[in-house]
């Protein structure tokens, strides 16, 4: 088959086109033929492995997995034999070993049934930063209706879905996008958007009960200032920071400050621990 490999860290240039051996289903694992993939910042972090904290799962020299990819949506061609969920011929779509091939394994317990309403495409897109923003926003920041909600990168893949997340729950919705994404995060429901290239949403003198940080260049201190008494602050991801350790430093920091900050919690998502007053 073919698949999309890599055998170095760097550039999109590492990235080769080869025909290589069709994988085998173990016996928890379904065999998909790949309808549909989608890439995501996590995709990148494979392939220049950076930061280099990540290389210490992945592959201190090179990936440990040749194939690239993580989302797909696909049908099934065969079951392992402890299978008893799925069976050939169904439609599933979740996190697999590889996407960017024309087939994959998966996990039986990463996948689920794909929605008769979304196409192949659609549903490829969703499972990484959809589970995330339901993560952040309902299990991480625990947000009730009513409340008062600020993503910071609204206009993003996880963020898009936090707003529209955030809103089904009965939030006050406040994106933070560029100039040209306004309209797109309006019209995924937010209640109100800020454009961070004319305003700073901490000098608003608006405070939120939930901010979900999405975008990850500004300090902890700085989201302080938009952060209710009794808010909570998430973090999405670890952009930024640098190529050892991303935005990781800013997170640990946001733990190591929480004992000493009166009634506001700080989280990460996601894969993250909580840290309370």
């Amino acid at each position: 088959m073919k698949a999309i490999v890599q055998d170095s860290y760097g550039s999109a240039d590492v990235l080769e086109l080869e025909d290589i051996d069709k994988p085998v289903a173990g016996s928890g694992d379904v065999l998909l033929r790949v309808q549909a993939a989608s890439a995501f910042i996590g995709d990148w972090h494979v392939m220049t492995g950076l930061p280099y904290v990540f290389r210490m799962v992945n592959g201190l020299r090179e990936p440990k997995a040749r194939v690239r990819g993580q989302d797909v949506a696909g049908s099934v061609e065969a079951v392992g034999a402890d299978v008893t969920r799925f069976q050939p011929g169904d439609e599933l779509f979740g996190t697999c070993n590889g996407s960017f091939a024309e087939y994959a394994t998966a996990r039986a317990d990463k996948v689920a049934p794909k929605p008769a309403n979304l196409t192949f495409e659609q549903s490829a897109a969703v499972p990484t930063t959809g589970s995330t923003a339901l993560q952040a926003v309902r299990d991480k920041g625990k947000v009730k209706p009513g409340q008062k909600v600020l993503i910071i990168g609204a206009a993003g893949g996880v963020g898009t879905f936090a707003v529209q997340i955030a809103k089904a729950f009965g939030a006050h919705v406040t994106g933070v996008c560029s100039t040209t994404k306004v309209d797109v995060v309006r019209s995924i429901g937010a209640d109100d958007v800020i454009d961070y290239t004319r305003d700073d949403f901490a000098g608003t003198g608006r405070r939120y009960d939930l901010i979900l940080d999405i975008a990850g260049r500004r300090s902890v201190s700085h989201l302080r200032r938009a952060l209710a008494p009794r808010g909570t602050l998430v973090f999405v991801g670890g952009e930024g920071g640098g190529r050892w350790f991303g935005g990781i430093d800013r997170q640990l920091g946001a733990q190591m400050l929480s004992p000493f900050v009166s009634q506001k919690r700080w989280a990460r998502s996601s894969r993250s621990r909580t840290a309370r007053s």
